[in-house]
């Protein structure tokens, strides 16, 4: 079993910038895909982005692509979520999660262990 902290959350102006970060221990993280996904008030938790064991392969919800961008380490275990130019719609708690599969996945289902979830706030 893989422990997921995320951390990086803040409050920040529209089109601002924040990077978040996810740090992986108890388990072989190069082995696992990460996923970031995010919770609004009232929504449903929704897939923000993915990436692949190696980090040679990611997947964006067509919400993000092209401000977000997905980077792992994987000697530090860590996974990271550039965010740029934030909107309001941004706002929510983003979530890291791991699946011990290959290929990014935007499938909530599919991605058995979660972090605590870190809060993002972009203000208008």
């Amino acid at each position: 079993q893989v422990q997921l902290v995320e951390s990086g959350g803040g409050l920040v102006q529209t089109g601002g910038s924040l990077r978040l970060s996810c740090t992986a221990s108890g388990s072989t993280f190069s082995s696992y895909t990460m996923g970031w996904f995010r919770q609004a008030p009232g929504k449903e938790r929704e897939f923000v982005g993915a990436i692949s064991w190696s980090g040679g392969r990611t997947s964006y919800s067509d919400s993000v692509k092209g401000r977000f961008t997905i980077s792992r380490d994987n000697a530090k275990n860590s996974v990271y979520l550039q965010m740029n130019n934030l909107k309001p719609e941004d706002t929510g708690v983003y979530y890291c999660a791991a699946r011990s599969a290959a290929g990014p996945s935007g499938y909530r289902s599919e991605y058995r262990n979660w972090g605590q979830g870190t809060q993002v706030t972009a203000s208008s």
